[in-house]
């Protein structure tokens, strides 16, 4: 798979958070970061493998099963064509966009912006962006999800991002 956010969208603990709860339900994750000269706002790609066996290849992805869009803004300077293999993509969009043949949305804006996960203005997507990903995609259960959070988070924050997991995990839909 591939996540593309924005810097400062969580992209990067997004992937690692899914491979978390991939793990934990028995399978074999492997979150990897591209990281460059990206500041706040740059579009940053991460790369999440999943497996029923070992995964022995750690490097990029070429062409991914499935790409995660953390902003339907990227969509207007990213082709994500060139980027998918498989046939589905989920988005963070308030309204239906169908930009492949199986096309999953959330507004995952507005879930961090309402439950105040923000940093430095940018709403933080990426603990929604998990819970629609993990339940679109059925990569992991919504209690494995909220186990793997407590491997990044604690406290009201914790809090905070297992409501964003929840609602987005039981508000994703299918574009038809």
């Amino acid at each position: 798979m591939l996540v593309l956010s924005r810097g400062g969208q969580g992209g990067v603990t997004a992937a690692r958070i899914l491979a978390s709860a991939i793990a934990l339900e028995g399978r074999y994750a492997q979150a990897i970061p591209h990281f460059g000269a990206e500041r706040r706002g740059a579009i940053v790609r991460s790369y999440l493998r999943v497996s029923e066996k070992s995964i022995r290849k750690h490097s990029s992805i070429k062409r991914a099963d499935a790409v995660i869009v953390f902003s339907r803004k990227i969509l207007d300077v990213v082709d994500i064509s060139q980027y998918l293999r498989g046939d589905t993509v989920i988005v963070n969009s308030s309204t239906p966009i169908k930009v492949a043949k199986k096309t999953f949305y959330v507004d995952a804006t507005n879930i961090a912006l309402k439950l105040g996960l923000v940093i430095a203005g940018w709403p933080v997507v990426n603990t929604a962006m998990v819970g629609a990903t993990a339940k679109a995609l059925k990569l992991a259960s919504l209690d494995s999800v909220l186990r793997a959070l407590r491997e990044y988070f604690s406290g009201n924050v914790l809090k905070m991002n297992e409501m964003a997991v929840k609602e987005a995990y039981n508000s994703v839909q299918e574009v038809k």
